[in-house]
């Protein structure tokens, strides 16, 4: 199972890119645990300036903007 954390106050395209990584781990068949930090100050605690972002079992993946479904894959394979 893959730790998935979205990091971001709660705007369209966090809430999009935690869709979108819910709906990819369906499709892939993947299991996920997912978690949404909507926290500024636990956001920046962890170094994130730019939301959204994305960390795949620890590892910071994607920061700013709304990730492509061809990236989410890969996090996720």
């Amino acid at each position: 199972m893959k730790k998935v954390e979205v990091f971001g106050t709660g705007c369209k395209k966090c809430i999009m890119t935690e869709e979108m990584i819910k709906t990819k781990a369906e499709e892939l068949g993947t299991d996920i645990d997912l978690e949404h930090i909507y926290d500024p100050v636990a956001i920046a605690s962890r170094g994130i300036m730019t939301t959204p972002a994305v960390m795949v079992d620890g590892k910071l993946v994607h920061k700013g903007g709304l990730p492509d479904s061809q990236e989410v894959s890969e996090w996720l394979k």
